[in-house]
């Protein structure tokens, strides 16, 4: 996985692109903070390995449909911060077939904006570039801060449920693209 070609979305102070062997460390290190994990699947934490096998899963996604998770760069130092991107998320069988945007800061870049930034560049992508009619969102309920992140994309709660997993309570938002391009000339 060397500097893999494919689209890379600019944003102020962000670059959205592939991902490179080396985002591989900097990646382990954000996944192995207990506070960043809080709210994913059952909160365990991943290491170098389980991030490179989750990296190479991203990147054959990518091959298949044409989307899938962006390394998020910042402009000025070249710092990987996280991701934001498409996924489809299996683990929920219930609101298959489906295309998820999701997020994943480590914890320093948190509250600056950066997910609202990265992933509105990234459902626009989605929406508008790969031509989807319907994007979701799933979180956890009680993470509140990526459920302000799904309001600010414009996103609304479609339904509750419950993750067959991990038995944790779940929020699905949604937004078509419709409702976005709708909102865009507002």
């Amino acid at each position: 996985m060397t500097d893999l070609t494919g689209p890379i979305l600019n944003t102020r102070r962000l670059v959205l692109r592939r991902w490179r062997d080396s985002d591989i460390e900097p990646m382990a290190a954000i996944n192995a903070d207990p506070e960043v994990m809080r709210w994913i699947g059952t909160g365990a934490v991943r290491d170098l390995e389980q991030t490179r096998s989750g990296i190479a899963a991203i990147e054959r996604q990518w091959e298949v449909s044409g989307y899938g998770l962006f390394a998020i760069e910042e402009r000025a130092s070249g710092d990987l911060l996280g991701f934001t991107g498409l996924a489809v998320p299996y683990f929920l069988p219930e609101v298959m077939p489906a295309v998820e945007i999701a997020w994943r800061l480590g914890r320093r870049h948190w509250g600056q904006g950066i997910g609202t930034e990265a992933s509105a560049a990234a459902l626009a992508f989605g929406l508008i570039d790969r031509g989807l009619d319907r994007i979701i969102a799933i979180v956890q309920i009680g993470n509140d801060a990526s459920e302000r992140i799904m309001t600010k994309l414009g996103m609304h709660a479609e339904r509750q449920t419950i993750d067959p997993a991990t038995g944790r309570p779940l929020r699905v938002y949604e937004i078509t693209r419709t409702g976005y391009l709708s909102a865009s000339r507002d």
